[in-house]
């Protein structure tokens, strides 16, 4: 647990947030988020729909692409992301697969070598523990062990990171985990349209690709612009999306983080201290470096935002880049990391709301960091 965290998350109370999401995870999260990103204009979306729907269109347009995992036909998926998809294409492209991940994997991965384009499901990324021999070793690496022969055209999707009181070994962010692998491209939604657009450009695209979604967004609505739901969208892995500019302060985040950084950076404005530019990664591999350099160059000062744990996580990996770049000169503070907490997520909520950090938790941060100079 970073430092400045863990004295953040010390005096960090668990507030009616953090209580009505433990009652009930998904209608509270659907319902601060429509309190926050509700649209008067357009159509409201939410991220288990946008995911069908991309599902849906992909499978409409190629005949190649079928989806398989645990109760993603008869059940309509765990998490009901697959609901209808087995009565309009049938048991052989929708397929309900036993308890048996690593078995599954490498079929798809396989069917995936001889040209068809498989949709793995995992009905969490915790459980692809089993399956990580057959995702590392086998389909990111045989197209480069080929000789470029041999591709291999598959989507690994499912929940990630931490949900509401499912413990230790149910609440991993596996972000940093695939992301430091050669050969695979990750990616990491937030809201309806990053869902969508991420998740089709998952599925076009002719190599393995990691879709990291958060159990607890499933059920938020987000609105969807006119340009999000027509078929042809996609979202270009490997760009980043700035969802407030800024001027003082420049934080990046991904997944759910992204939601409670902007409710940090709106209510550090509102309170005049600080206008802060948030970023929305979408990608983790490969990151856009870029869209990071050049805001901090604007703003002089950067806070990274994640779920997972802290040692070699994200958040390590961009301030390492911002060290190694141009960036680093404009610098008018050190860059500081706001991570999960470095232990086994509890699973007795007094301390699970302790483990992650929140709107407040960042707001904290934020204002040390606008207090502190380099070499201060």
């Amino acid at each position: 647990m970073s430092s400045i965290l863990k004295k953040a998350a010390v005096v960090s109370i668990p507030n009616v947030r953090q209580a009505l999401l433990r009652s009930n995870p998904v209608l509270a999260s659907s319902l601060l988020a429509k309190r926050a990103y509700n649209s008067k204009n357009g159509v409201e979306m939410t991220v288990r729909d946008a995911l069908n729907s991309a599902l849906e269109e992909e499978m409409t347009a190629d005949e190649k692409i079928y989806l398989l995992g645990e109760e993603v036909g008869q059940y309509n998926g765990a998490y009901k992301v697959s609901k209808g998809l087995l009565d309009k294409f049938g048991p052989k492209r929708v397929i309900d697969t036993p308890i048996t991940e690593s078995g599954f994997c490498g079929l798809a991965v396989g069917s995936a070598f001889a040209g068809l384009k498989p949709v793995c499901e995992f009905m969490t990324w915790n459980f692809a523990m089993q399956a990580i021999d057959q995702i590392v070793n086998s389909a990111a690496k045989t197209h480069y062990m080929s000789g470029g022969n041999v591709n291999c055209p598959i989507t690994f999707r499912g929940p990630n990171g931490a949900a509401a009181g499912v413990a230790a070994q149910h609440s991993q962010c596996f972000a940093a985990w695939y992301g430091s692998v050669p050969g695979l491209k990750v990616v990491s939604p937030w809201n309806s349209e990053d869902a969508k657009g991420l998740l089709k450009a998952a599925i076009r695209d002719p190599n393995p690709v990691v879709v990291l979604e958060n159990e607890l967004m499933y059920g938020v609505s987000f609105p969807m612009s006119e340009a999000a739901l027509s078929k042809d969208f996609v979202v270009e892995i490997g760009k980043a999306k700035i969802e407030k500019a800024g001027t003082d302060i420049t934080i990046v985040a991904h997944s759910r983080s992204v939601g409670f950084a902007l409710e940090a950076a709106m209510l550090l404005e509102k309170e005049g201290i600080c206008s802060a530019e948030v970023i929305n990664l979408r990608s983790i591999r490969p990151l856009d470096t870029e869209t990071i350099i050049n805001s901090v160059k604007k703003t002089n000062r950067l806070v990274t935002v994640e779920g997972g744990w802290p040692q070699y996580g994200v958040g390590s990996e961009i301030c390492a880049q911002i060290m190694e770049s141009e960036a680093f000169d404009h610098l008018d503070a050190p860059v500081v990391r706001v991570t999960g907490a470095d232990v086994p997520t509890p699973y007795a909520q007094n301390l699970e709301a302790y483990a992650f950090p929140d709107t407040e938790v960042i707001a904290r941060v934020i204002k040390r960091t606008m207090n502190k100079k380099i070499g201060a």
